[in-house]
């Protein structure tokens, strides 16, 4: 809200539909509920939120996690092989095991699926100590001495009525019929927000009133984000 020339009652209705509509708002939503004449206000009122969605001193996740990578983005004739992504981006994905439920996610993009990669996002995520579930990649194998206990799991291995990595893969398909049904297409420039915003409302899908306190407590440990920033980012 840094210098806005709107009216903080708008912010506050924007941060409010924001975190308590449970699909989720597009700019062009957003921009009809608050009768903004510009599309692009909304657009980065929008980012500006969501800019504000992640706890600068968030605790990594504990106890047991499921950590796995997936490709996000539209069908890509003429690839060969299961790892082979062409314009789709590859994204981490590790969650926290409860019981039979999902306790806290987190989303990054990546680089690639290499070792270093993979064990770089799980020291950003998840606190060592923690036992790791996670697919029969060998790119995980050096988690062991990072301090995890390692449990990879091999299809193989997995009877026919259970799944492999059930709760982060629940979380994976949540997010891609998130991202087509609210938002159809995202760029990759803008991607890693898109991915806070989902991550905000996971860790937070029980109390959907105590989000919008969280979101505007939140926002005050940030530094402002600036249109420019928001649009340097796609250059």
């Amino acid at each position: 809200m840094h210098k806005t020339r709107l009216p903080l009652r708008t912010w506050f209705w924007a941060a409010y539909l924001v975190s308590t509509f449970h699909p989720g708002i597009s700019a062009k939503q957003l921009q009809r509920q608050l009768g903004l004449g510009c599309h692009e206000t909304a657009w980065a009122m929008l980012h500006k939120l969501r800019a504000a969605m992640v706890a600068p001193d968030r605790e990594p996740l504990k106890g047991e996690v499921e950590i796995d990578e997936f490709f996000l983005g539209g069908h890509e004739d003429g690839l060969k092989g299961g790892r082979q992504h062409g314009k789709k981006a590859l994204v981490g994905a590790a969650i926290e095991v409860r019981g039979r439920g999902s306790g806290r996610l987190r989303l990054q993009m990546l680089a690639n699926s290499q070792a270093r990669t993979l064990e770089a996002f799980a020291k950003a995520t998840t606190a060592r100590g923690a036992i790791v579930h996670t697919d029969g990649l060998f790119s995980y194998g050096g988690l062991p001495k990072l301090g995890y206990v390692h449990r990879p799991r091999k299809v193989a291995s997995v009877a026919a009525d259970e799944q492999l990595l059930p709760r982060v893969h629940r979380a994976i398909s949540n997010l891609k019929a998130w991202m087509h049904g609210t938002h159809r297409g995202v760029s990759d420039e803008h991607l890693p927000v898109y991915l806070d915003e989902f991550v905000f409302r996971h860790n937070r899908r029980g109390t959907p009133m105590a989000s919008f306190q969280t979101l505007l407590g939140l926002g005050l440990a940030h530094r402002p984000v600036t249109y420019r920033a928001i649009i340097d980012r796609a250059a």
